[in-house]
């Protein structure tokens, strides 16, 4: 579900957008005053109670602000901007699971500040898109993660098979404040505008220790850098960032003297060259040491297609087998390791602890799990992985079926597969087909 932006905020961002594609070397200087405005604070409101999410250290939620009245309490924010009294709080810090296994911090801000954020958002976005050069994927209108893997595969496809593949490390803690905001000062002349900026950049961060004391850290202040990962801007400011690399590798002629191209999503980014790996490695190292930037020296590699392979936004490239003729070609396909955790999922979900559910109840909970796996890998071959997946949701919904009734063997012909599909209405993957789209274009 997505909100309609209003009819005035739109003509608002239309003409910010259009202002700053006509000219690129405009720096706008009144945007302070539409951040406090009615309809774009509403808006922004409607935004943040759409994604949800939890508290901040504040302990306030939507529900709270709702039995107080939104617009009473919109009013009252925007009065708060205006008069330049508002403060921003501190973060809530919580630690989210990794692929790897590792933890990545989270800072939760209040929802005042999520909405003040998302005002911002609203305003800074048309400005930044229409510099955004077209490598970079992440967080903007009509762009997302297929695009980029289709990007990947088609200069693969065009010879461009001796790749980099980059990680930076904690790209996102690592964001030196000085040099970002002298890249939104080139665009953003509001003083006003630029110091809320600079306030959520170094608010403290709070988190619960085991004696559920708070402990509270001012790490971003104390190092100068950092952008918190949570925040409705984040995602805008490391853009804004990374387009620094992007652009500063073609100005300096990195893109033509070594012909290599560049598809970026967010912190993950690959580099394709036809032959000019060993040089491209040297000069974005050289780059991302200007840029105050770290590269996870064990994790970035060089590698050659087809005999190598690598992984990019939950996709592993590399060379695959025609299960027609067995000839091999370059292809893509999900990473195994995504496969995994799909069907442990699916494990989690038919458990013992859920036998008490009504099986149409339970079948709703898995077609929600698999319509968002398969929404996102759906690129490259993927056939045979959706019947893999498939046989195994049936297998997990047959015990699962045979522990709530207490039925020993025969769940096969008791439970068949059209019982499944037809009456339950569980979603198919093998009815799914991947796409191609780098074969029509």
């Amino acid at each position: 579900m997505s909100l309609i932006t209003p009819d005035k905020l739109q003509k608002l961002q239309q003409a910010l957008h259009e202002k700053a594609k006509a000219s690129p070397s405009w720096r706008f200087h009144a945007l302070y005053d539409k951040v406090y405005r009615i309809d774009v604070l509403t808006f922004a409101y409607r935004c943040c109670r759409l994604n949800g999410g939890a508290a901040g250290m504040d302990g306030q939620t939507f529900g709270t602000i709702e039995l107080y009245g939104m617009e009473k309490w919109v009013g009252e924010l925007a009065e708060k901007l205006a008069t330049k009294r508002y403060q921003p709080q501190q973060l809530r810090r919580v630690m989210i699971p990794k692929d790897n296994g590792k933890l990545r911090p989270l800072g939760i801000p209040t929802i005042t500040d999520r909405v003040v954020q998302k005002a911002v958002v609203l305003l800074l976005e048309p400005i930044l898109e229409a510099d955004m050069p077209p490598e970079q994927y992440a967080y903007r209108p009509g762009r997302d993660t297929s695009q980029a893997v289709t990007a990947v595969m088609k200069l693969l496809l065009s010879g461009y098979t001796d790749v980099i593949d980059a990680d930076l490390s904690e790209y996102f803690e690592s964001i030196p404040h000085a040099e970002l905001m002298q890249c939104i000062a080139r665009r953003v002349v509001d003083g006003s505008l630029l110091h809320l900026i600079k306030m959520w950049l170094v608010v403290p961060v709070e988190e619960f220790n085991e004696g559920r004391k708070v402990k509270r850290t001012t790490r971003n202040r104390d190092t100068g850098r950092g952008v918190p990962q949570g925040s409705p801007l984040s995602p805008l400011l490391s853009n804004w960032y990374m387009r620094r690399f992007v652009l500063g590798w073609k100005t300096l002629g990195h893109e033509q003297r070594l012909n290599a191209k560049i598809v970026n999503y967010a912190d993950d980014m690959v580099i394709c060259t036809r032959d000019a790996g060993d040089q491209t490695l040297v000069a974005m190292r050289s780059m991302m040491r200007k840029l105050k930037l770290t590269i996870n020296e064990q994790k970035t590699r060089q590698c050659y297609l087809p005999s190598e392979s690598f992984n990019f936004l939950g996709y592993r490239f590399g060379r695959l087998y025609s299960p027609r003729n067995g000839f091999p070609y370059i292809g893509v396909r999900p990473r195994k390791e995504r496969v995994q955790g799909v069907c442990r999922e699916v494990h989690r979900i038919t458990g013992k602890q859920t036998t008490l559910l009504e099986a149409k109840k339970q079948v709703d909970r898995l077609n929600e799990l698999l319509r968002g796996w398969a929404g996102y890998f759906s690129l490259g071959t993927v056939s045979g992985i959706y019947q893999t997946i498939d046989r195994y949701v049936l297998r997990r919904l047959r015990q699962w079926l045979r522990r709530k009734h207490q039925v020993a063997r025969g769940s096969y012909r008791r439970w068949p597969n059209d019982y499944f599909y037809k009456e339950l209405g569980l979603f198919r993957l093998g009815s799914c087909r991947g796409n191609l789209p780098w074969v029509n274009t």
